[in-house]
């Protein structure tokens, strides 16, 4: 496609650029682009947010237009700020697509490309699906992180199979590797310790509710002779709801709520177990950085997370919403430690294999330049 200046120039359009898996993507993807081929801009409708910080060193970024009550209908405020940016391409992010592609065509963008990031459980609401299947006629190309995800695309807002890319989420396997960690000796945390963590938004999607009902399950086995904590990392709607339920379960000296943690590789690395207990996931960066550092994952069934773990790492999947299979899941990975750091092992293994950064990076590429 014609590009200005001998590169093309790619927009990301997003809600913000706090902490999230899908903002993580986003960062990664402007950072880990070609720069003499392609030239990043990235405009945030509500604000910037933590991943914003140090990446207009290499994207140059927009704060989105005010907009008025019938920004959905007819976003003419947000069309104009596009239409100044003049990007060859606009990579929209889940949570803007109808209104963003609206927007796009209004200023003539040529290409539209969308990332559905995960979607919620089904059923979705009415409105939702008709929007999103506006929104997918009048967009190029259209990418899931998951097959799973391509499903929901194709059960929701009936985006036929064939015009959904599949490209998963990667991560760099350099950054998040096996290594040395302050995070036990600074938090009193022995090294006998067997030490569980989970990274994400205290979200109700999450599922945390069931991970710490699981993990009293754990507990209460007369076969868990070592000492175990648990230890999350991430902030959100539920966090006070989660703190008083840990309370009501006998679980404060067993588990630590860290909130936002500006150091996921010392964290993970400390690790030996990483949980993940959602009810819908795509396919999760939390969950790849940590198999990355080697951390054996206890994770549920659903969404992008069996592929992730693949054929190997099969048997440490548990049920959502069930706090036996998680209480049963994580004693077996508390247990038997040499089987934990042998899955540990193969998880950093099919990271590297699988989901490293400069494959996404380089699928994302090509659908901004093919004709």
């Amino acid at each position: 496609m014609p590009a200005k200046n001998g590169r093309v120039r790619v927009l990301h359009c997003i809600q913000n650029l706090n902490y999230g898996g899908m903002e993580r993507v986003l960062s990664d993807l402007v950072r880990g682009v070609d720069h003499d081929a392609f030239e990043p801009h990235v405009l945030t409708l509500q604000y910037r947010g933590r991943y914003g910080e140090g990446l207009d060193g290499h994207a140059t970024l927009h704060d989105g237009p005010d907009q008025g009550p019938l920004a959905m209908i007819q976003p003419v405020q947000l069309a104009n700020a596009i239409a100044d940016i003049d990007p060859d391409v606009v990579h929209l992010h889940s949570g803007v697509w109808y209104k963003a592609v609206r927007a796009s065509r209004l200023a003539g963008v040529p290409r539209v490309v969308y990332t559905e990031h995960g979607r919620r459980p089904p059923p979705e609401a009415l409105l939702t699906r008709v929007l999103d299947g506006f929104a997918a006629r009048v967009t190029d190309h259209i990418v899931a992180v998951s097959e799973a995800t391509s499903v929901q695309l194709q059960d929701g807002p009936k985006v036929p199979a064939e015009r959904i890319h599949v490209i998963p989420n990667g991560i760099d396997t350099d950054r998040f590797s096996p290594g040395p960690s302050t995070f036990r000796a600074a938090h009193g945390i022995s090294d006998d310790t067997v030490l569980i963590g989970s990274v994400g938004r205290l979200e109700p999607v999450k599922g945390y509710a069931t991970l710490l009902r699981g993990l009293r399950t754990l507990l209460d086995r007369a076969d868990v002779k070592v000492p175990v904590h648990l230890v999350m990392a991430g902030d959100g709607s539920q966090r006070e709801e989660l703190e008083a339920l840990a309370g009501t379960l006998d679980l404060c000296g067993h588990v630590t709520f860290l909130g936002w943690w500006d150091d996921p590789e010392g964290l993970l690395r400390a690790l030996d177990v990483f949980a993940l207990t959602s009810v819908s996931e795509g396919t999760s960066i939390s969950l790849l950085e940590a198999m990355s550092t080697g951390c054996c994952p206890v994770v549920t069934r659903v969404g992008g997370n069996p592929h992730v773990l693949g054929d190997e790492l099969a048997h440490r999947m548990v049920e959502s919403k069930d706090p036996e299979s998680v209480g049963a899941g994580l004693a077996d990975a508390v247990i038997d430690r040499e089987r934990r750091v042998a899955d540990g092992d193969r998880g950093r293994r099919r990271v590297n294999d699988v989901f490293a950064v400069n494959r996404m990076v380089e699928a994302y590429s090509r659908l901004y330049t093919e004709q």
